[in-house]
């Protein structure tokens, strides 16, 4: 029978069963017949990682630790997402005045609050000249979300202006300072330059639009205006 058989290296041996793999023959014996036109099987999906569930229940409504809570965690707020920064109010509740600001800039939430940096510097200084400790200032932003470059929509503003009108009666402020574009557009429904310079009224809380203080940073021209909006916000009720 035999003959003399041919040796063979490691490496044709690897060569040779690599491509009887290819081939399809990855048994030595088989009891079925194996149909080798079929189209191969298809390869497991690697198990994807779930995602742990939002936050979507609605803020209870009644105290304003509960409102802040609730803010910290939702994934309801416009622009949410797991990876987009949030900038949490601060101050106390029944405060002499509530700040409602812009949404967050990049300085503001690197300083963790709504308010950051110099912006932040001047805001001290104007609630001092109109005889309100900064300690008795609540500071909020329109959006608690931060994301880089990102608008929000008509209907994103409006979700916003509700959160914020609860936040107000939570809150219970004796002034309110609506500072930049963004929170007179939602609450007042006009531009900063047609919203300042009024007595306007939310959720029953004297309130005033005015420049953000960032906007003063880079406008000092618009200081003045802006003094006369406090004046304004301070003026005993009629």
């Amino acid at each position: 029978m035999g003959g003399e058989a041919d040796s063979i290296g490691i490496a044709e041996a690897r060569s040779a069963l690599a491509w009887w793999l290819d081939a399809g023959v990855d048994v030595a014996v088989q009891e079925q017949a194996r149909d080798w036109l079929s189209a191969p099987l298809p390869k497991p999906q690697a198990r994807v990682a779930e995602a742990p569930p939002p936050n979507v229940v609605q803020p209870a409504h009644e105290t304003l630790a509960e409102l802040q809570d609730w803010l910290a965690s939702t994934m309801q707020l416009p622009l949410a997402s797991p990876t987009a920064k949030r900038v949490m109010p601060h101050g106390p509740e029944d405060p002499a005045i509530m700040l409602l600001t812009e949404v967050p800039a990049f300085e503001d939430y690197t300083a963790g609050q709504p308010i950051g940096g110099e912006a932040w510097e001047l805001t001290k200084r104007m609630l001092t000249a109109i005889r309100i400790p900064a300690d008795r200032a609540y500071a909020a932003p329109l959006n608690c979300v931060h994301v880089a470059g990102a608008k929000m929509s008509p209907a994103d503003r409006e979700a916003c202006a509700e959160i914020a009108r609860n936040h107000i009666k939570l809150a219970k402020p004796k002034r309110l300072l609506l500072l930049g574009d963004g929170p007179a557009q939602a609450l007042i429904g006009k531009p900063i330059a047609q919203a300042r310079g009024h007595v306007h009224k939310i959720e029953g809380v004297r309130t005033v639009a005015t420049f953000h203080p960032r906007s003063l940073i880079n406008q000092p021209s618009n200081k003045s205006l802006a003094w006369k909006d406090l004046l304004l916000l301070m003026e005993d009720e009629a």
